[in-house]
């Protein structure tokens, strides 16, 4: 067996005692004649309860005799001895690349963990309603409500309602500060109890199937208004039905029907009154305005004017007609109208 020195650790000897020198026997430069040399490598500083004894040995052979050979199976036979040196050069080299391998290894799996972490700490935060508003869910999103083509009854169909029209006791028409104080409500599909003569019998034959109305006393306390819309069938039967009141109004062979409310508002159904009328898709808006004391209202009146604008322009057009058209509805968010009626007759 041959033993070769590859760095200086592994030639390094330690004796007993450094000041004795070599063991005795042997000179500085003399060598045994015959057979291995014993073992130079250093004797563990710590005692090994498990380490073999060896026989000795004594270097320099008796005349006549042979040198006498170690026993071979008992220099590594023990545990805890001096590792082998292609145990320690393979430390040297291909330990330390397994070094590295592991080490390596061992970067990655920790940064895959702390990336883990990362990515619980960022799902937990993104989970908890306090950090981060609910989403709501797609079906549950308000959607713009689609535009409502109001020309002819076939795409409206959806009839009126008096609470859509006059949704409260208080009306305030635009964004106005005059408040109209709903008196009484009255919606009919016989469009004929809202006017008397022509008026109604003109309705009729242009397929009217719907009257929506309201008695109102207006913001100075002196004037009582009954307005409305009445539901045609198309734009062009209320634009002819518009065009064609003129004319009977003109001749005096009928004229629109103020609904009475109670003993305080008589005037609205027989006191000289001033009308108004429009048209918006296939609805014809109306408002009749007379005097609380009965008086004649003269040509002109300005707070007579502002009524019939307030009512029709700002509040039916304006309001209802363009909520609906918009696909909303145009009811008033306040208390029910006092004396209100739905689908019953006229009363008045």
């Amino acid at each position: 067996m041959v033993y070769r020195y590859e760095s200086d650790e592994d030639a390094f000897l330690e004796y007993p005692d450094p000041a004795s020198g070599p063991p005795s026997g042997l000179g500085a430069a003399e060598r045994p004649a015959a057979g291995p040399s014993p073992s130079r490598f250093p004797v563990p500083s710590l005692p090994r309860t498990n380490r073999l004894a060896l026989p000795s040995m004594d270097p320099t052979p008796a005349p006549g005799t042979h040198p006498r050979q170690p026993p071979r199976a008992a220099v590594y036979a023990t545990t805890g001895t001096a590792p082998s040196r292609a145990t320690r050069g393979g430390r040297g080299g291909g330990g330390r690349m397994w070094q590295v391998v592991v080490g390596g290894a061992a970067v990655l799996v920790l940064l895959a963990l702390c990336g883990l972490g990362a990515a619980a700490l960022v799902n937990e935060r993104n989970a908890d309603p306090r950090t981060t508003p609910t989403e709501e869910p797609a079906a549950a999103r308000p959607t713009a409500p689609a535009q409502q083509n109001l020309d002819a009854r076939g795409t409206d169909p959806v009839p009126l309602t008096a609470r859509e029209v006059f949704g409260g006791r208080r009306l305030v028409p635009g964004d106005g500060q005059a408040t109209y104080q709903v008196l009484k409500t009255h919606s009919s599909g016989s469009c004929a109890v809202a006017a008397t003569g022509e008026v109604a019998e003109l309705l009729v034959r242009l397929g009217c199937s719907q009257v929506v109305r309201a008695t109102l006393r207006t913001p100075d306390g002196q004037h009582l208004v009954t307005t409305g819309l009445f539901n045609l069938v198309d734009r062009a039967s209320a634009e002819d039905a518009r065009d064609r009141i003129r004319q009977v109004l003109d001749d005096r062979e009928g004229r629109f029907r103020g609904m009475v409310a109670d003993e305080e508002t008589e005037a609205i159904g027989t006191a000289p009154a001033r009308v108004g009328w429009q048209v918006r898709g296939h609805y014809l808006a109306y408002a009749l305005v007379a005097r609380v004391d009965s008086e004649a209202i003269r040509s002109g009146d300005p707070t007579a004017r502002e009524i019939l604008f307030d009512m029709i322009e700002l509040h039916l057009n304006q309001g209802v007609l363009e909520r609906r058209a918009t696909g909303g509805t145009a009811a008033q968010p306040t208390e029910e109208a006092t004396g209100s009626q739905e689908g019953g007759s006229a009363g008045d």
